[in-house]
């Protein structure tokens, strides 16, 4: 075979091979992500990017820290530059409508990423946690703790939080744990004394500890001067936080007064730690190397004109349409399994949390 012969042999060896990382080097992935306030986001970008990259992507990777406007900025230059394809986490589910036509009127395929973007039709595709499940493992961890399950009759005395109200994952994770203490709510072996039971009145704008710790202070100032908490619904560690500061303010965690049961979520460092010190009960893992990788398998897909994986076509109306979706499956972390859920899996080393 002469040179050229050859050549040709190698440059059609390059072009049939499997992964298309060749094809793959002058593309350019660009990632929105809200915030890096949390560790969460911080870890989600920092993830995808890892994998993009090692598959031949560039990465154009923003965060617009829970500023809608910056994050429309950001989004129009990604379509300016050329991006193949947008993976975003909106801070506003409902506010990028005319960014994201601007974005398909350029060809560009969009997935939502954790945060489902709500009343367009142009979104392709949804990676995600199973996000109604979340909050199914929150509530039944609560119903678990304190033996509702076992017959255990109270009345307890519950506070009730919910995430941000522009956040669609708010509503999932609240309706997920409503399943679970709903019953109990009615049969009035659970009791919430401040009254507010409504998600709209335990939303928690952009998912702020100060907020939630403000509220229940207000809560335990006007309701529990002569009564316990046993338990609050807490749907994201951040907001734990603030709700175990303001438990501490007031003796909380002391002897004789023992935290009430407070739950999260992402497993954040601060959160764990809290919990190995006995102060928060439980956390929902969402390993973000997976849903990374998800996200990473559908950009893949789509820049080569294939149908990405999907495992839910029901479940995720945005409004407009239903959006074809991965859902990854959440874990309950409690003190029982924080070695094995966080460190033997290598999301956290043991000198990170302080074992």
């Amino acid at each position: 075979m002469n040179r050229f012969g050859k050549t040709l042999a190698l440059a059609l060896a390059i072009g049939f091979a499997g992964s298309g990382a060749f094809a793959a080097q002058a593309k350019t992935v660009g990632i929105a992500m809200p915030t890096q306030s949390s560790s969460r986001w911080i870890a989600d970008g920092g993830n995808m990017k890892k994998v993009l990259e090692s598959r031949g992507y560039k990465v154009d990777l923003q965060y617009a820290e829970d500023n809608i406007d910056a994050q429309v900025a950001q989004v129009e230059n990604m379509i300016t530059k050329g991006d193949s394809v947008l993976v975003i986490a909106a801070i506003d589910g409902a506010a990028l409508f005319n960014v994201l036509e601007e974005a398909h009127r350029a060809g560009v395929q969009i997935i939502s990423y954790d945060r489902l973007i709500v009343n367009s039709p142009w979104i392709d595709y949804y990676a995600t946690f199973d996000n109604f499940k979340v909050g199914v493992i929150q509530g039944g961890y609560i119903v678990k703790a304190l033996g509702l399950d076992k017959g255990k009759k109270g009345p307890f005395n519950i506070e009730l939080f919910a995430g941000s109200p522009d956040d669609t994952n708010a509503g999932y994770f609240f309706r997920g744990a409503m399943s679970q203490l709903d019953p109990y709510l009615k049969s009035g072996v659970l009791k919430v004394r401040s009254g507010q039971t409504d998600f709209a009145k335990v939303a928690t704008l952009r998912w702020d500890g100060a907020v939630a710790q403000k509220r229940m202070d207000d809560i335990l100032t006007s309701k529990y001067t002569d009564a316990r908490v046993d338990a609050v619904l807490s749907p994201y560690d951040g907001l734990s936080i603030g709700i175990l500061s303001s438990l501490k303010s007031v003796g909380y965690g002391q002897a004789g007064k023992p935290m009430p049961i407070v739950t999260g979520q992402d497993s954040e460092i601060p959160s764990v730690k809290s919990i190995l010190a006995h102060e928060q009960a439980e956390t929902v893992f969402k390993d973000t190397r997976v849903l990374a990788k998800v996200a990473a398998d559908m950009v893949d897909a789509v820049l080569s004109g294939k149908t990405p994986e999907i495992n839910d076509t029901k479940t995720y109306n945005n409004g407009v349409k239903i959006v074809p979706s991965y859902l990854c499956d959440p874990v309950s972390v409690d003190i029982k399994n924080i070695k094995s859920a966080l460190v033997d899996t290598g999301y956290y080393t043991a000198a990170q949390l302080g074992l």
